[in-house]
């Protein structure tokens, strides 16, 4: 029988010829197919991922040379664009769109012989922490189908839980790859703000969105990584940053002594659970006694974090979605309207779903004459405010320590009709992406209540090199839970 542990495993074993590429699709399909209660993907190319492992088998028993993906099994995030299939962000306004490019992470996983097998569920156009608020309907968390895998790319993270992929793309606007990863005990890395072409994203807040990747374990995020990022002539955000070979990484025999910090305000917040505390301290105190410097540091902005990106992130979505409109793009409304106002109207009324309705009405409100200054100047000040202090810290500091998430993963409904509840839930994640550097969430230890969590270390930017040499290090020597077969 077909089992996957890491894409290096995976590759002896198609070069000792003990498995195909085609064995491993059928694997996945027949997982797909036994955990469609999960609703993770919103469309699978069986068909096409089997035809394209035949073709990859073939080129390989010729003695080819093979590309350094070859035949992985990969799913998408239903945000990311793959030529020629639908792509609809889980919502209603996109129903039946098919795109006409492949957006270029998605092209570099081709060129060197990935394996596209679907495309997954998530948040309406990646709005939400929970994948309750898809047009396809809520996820499940492989893990307990009463509770949610978090948002908004659950449909990617319990796709890598469940087996049904060997590694997903996701997006990070705030928090959508560590927080989902978290509560589904696997490895999520949201890189560096322009590490990867955003080109091809369906965009959410496009200062803060940056794809990224969900993996098993360090190893094949770090390998997925070195293959997607790099600059690209067609998005000007991303960075002419030298791409390092990430996937060499967490083989040198000696560790540097890492200079580590971690926020006192972050251990003291009142939603953080005790046992997530407990736990992150045993961390804090394994690191101290291996020899590391961790230190304990005052970050007084903390609470800013979460209202300066709601605002900033609605005010951007509130522009980048009225392109949806049912002329450019979207459903269009079989209501006749009497002019183009109403119009419009009709049509967004008809294809949006509520959370993405808040969403644009708060970023159109925080745009408007009268509040722009009050809110959002304010937000573009607390932003700054957070880039400097995280310059003078990694001044001392290599690495920042935080939870991922003040709790495990909770029940399905607990907080859809308190949308200030589940956005303060990003506590921990946003500083990240307001601050455009990498972080990573690690599966570590799993919860009395039986659901898995872990820990988030965040670097400077462009330094995912040294981030991921100290991830192999906590994940050697402080997960305490395998995952159990599903």
């Amino acid at each position: 029988m077909f089992n996957f542990h890491s894409i290096q495993d995976y590759h002896a074993a198609l070069r000792s010829g003990s498995t195909s590429c085609v064995e491993a699709v059928q694997f996945y399909l027949a997982r797909i197919d036994a955990a469609v209660h999960l609703n993770a993907y919103t469309k699978v190319y069986a068909e096409e991922a089997l035809r394209i492992a035949h073709s990859l088998d073939q080129k390989r028993k010729s003695g080819q040379t093979i590309g350094k993906l070859h035949g992985v099994v990969v799913g998408l995030k239903d945000v990311i664009c793959y030529k020629d299939h639908p792509v609809t962000a889980a919502s209603k306004s996109l129903e039946n769109f098919i795109s006409i490019y492949n957006a270029t992470a998605v092209e570099r996983l081709l060129q060197e012989e990935a394996i596209i097998i679907g495309h997954q569920n998530c948040d309406e156009f990646a709005m939400g922490s929970t994948n309750e608020n898809s047009f396809y309907g809520k996820v499940l968390n492989a893990a307990d189908t009463t509770r949610v895998p978090g948002g908004s790319s659950g449909g990617p993270a319990v796709a890598v839980q469940a087996d049904l992929c060997m590694v997903s793309l996701g997006s990070d606007t705030g928090g959508s790859v560590r927080q989902p990863a978290d509560f589904c005990g696997i490895v999520g890395l949201k890189p560096t703000y322009g590490r990867i072409s955003r080109h091809g994203l369906i965009a959410y807040a496009s200062s803060f969105d940056q794809i990224g990747i969900f993996g098993k374990n360090v190893s094949d995020v770090a390998q997925v990584l070195e293959i997607i990022s790099g600059n690209d002539p067609l998005d000007a955000t991303s960075s002419h940053t030298p791409v390092p070979s990430f996937s060499a990484n967490g083989h040198s025999q000696e560790r540097p002594k890492y200079r580590i910090a971690y926020f006192k305000e972050a251990l003291q917040h009142e939603s953080l659970d005790p046992e997530i505390r407990e736990n992150f301290l045993k961390v804090v105190a394994g690191l101290r006694s291996a020899g590391f410097d961790v230190q304990e540091i005052n970050f007084e902005h903390l609470d800013y974090a979460v209202p300066a990106y709601y605002i900033l992130t609605t005010a951007e979505a509130s522009s980048n979605l009225s392109r949806y409109d049912g002329v450019k793009y979207g459903t269009r409304s079989p209501e006749s309207a009497t002019d183009l106002k109403i119009f419009y109207k009709k049509n967004r009324s008809a294809g949006f779903g509520k959370e993405v309705k808040r969403r644009i009405l708060l970023g159109t409100f925080v745009l408007s004459a009268g509040y722009y200054d009050a809110y959002f100047t304010r937000a573009q000040q607390v932003r700054k405010i957070l880039v400097d202090k995280t310059n003078l810290i990694f001044n001392s500091f290599d690495i920042i320590l935080s939870p991922t998430s003040p709790t495990t993963a909770f029940k399905i409904g607990e907080k859809m009709d308190d949308p200030i509840a589940m956005y303060l839930a990003d506590i921990y994640t946003v500083y990240a992406n307001l601050a455009g550097i990498p972080g990573i969430s690690l599966p570590l230890f799993r919860h009395t209540n039986g659901m898995p969590f872990g820990i988030q270390a965040m670097t400077n930017r462009f330094k995912e090199l040294l981030l991921l040499e100290f991830s192999h290090y906590l994940m050697q020597q402080f997960k305490s839970y395998e995952n159990p077969p599903l």
